[in-house]
């Protein structure tokens, strides 16, 4: 992997918030680096099919300034839609997402069916070199935004315990951290405020 010349990345971006966003990630050096990005993929869907793919093609010229800056992989989290805390993968699957990201960045993308535990750490401890790697939605766990919903429409609330957990297992997936997703920044969620790395760009 070969750096580009900066100006080529700054030709891409358009728009003042866009450019100033892009320019905070490009002081972050990501080489050899896990990205662990916090996009906004809450894209309207008709029977999980994508009906506007804006907020994707949002994220992709930070996705794309990390691989080509050499980051090892990219590691994408976003939520969808109020599962309120209830694992809804028929309804609430980020799935789609990852087959139409691959379609407008050119490359495989990988997803996978939960965000955090064992099975999301380990493919994310080493992956191949260029990979971009989409989580399942963030929110099909109450520890994202704290408070949910059980089955039965009861609310519930997570344990410090289990927010702790959480924000522990998301932080094991990258190197640096990466805010991408400006229509949630305001929120105090644990892909927000919990990832714990040295490293942060926004």
């Amino acid at each position: 992997c070969t750096t580009p010349a900066r100006e080529s990345f700054e030709a891409q971006t358009t728009g003042k918030m866009s450019l100033s966003n892009k320019l905070h990630l490009d002081k972050v050096d990501v080489k050899g680096k896990r990205v662990i990005m916090r996009v906004d993929f809450n894209v309207p869907m008709k029977n999980n099919v994508i009906t506007n793919n804006q907020r994707i093609k949002a994220a992709v010229p930070s996705i794309q300034h990390c691989l080509d800056n050499c980051a090892k992989a990219v590691v994408l989290m976003s939520h969808l839609g109020r599962p309120d805390g209830v694992p809804m993968p028929d309804k609430y699957s980020l799935e789609p997402v990852a087959a139409e990201l691959k379609n407008l960045l050119g490359k495989d993308v990988q997803f996978l069916k939960d965000c955090v535990g064992p099975d999301v750490e380990k493919a994310c401890a080493n992956p191949p070199a260029g990979s971009v790697i989409l989580l399942e939605n963030l929110r099909f766990h109450v520890a994202e935004e704290g408070k949910g919903k059980d089955a039965s429409g009861n609310k519930t609330k997570a344990s410090q315990a289990e927010i702790d957990a959480f924000r522990a297992s998301l932080s094991k997936l990258g190197d640096v951290y990466v805010n991408d997703a400006f229509g949630t920044a305001h929120r105090a969620h644990s892909s927000m405020v919990g990832v714990n790395l040295p490293q942060k760009a926004a």
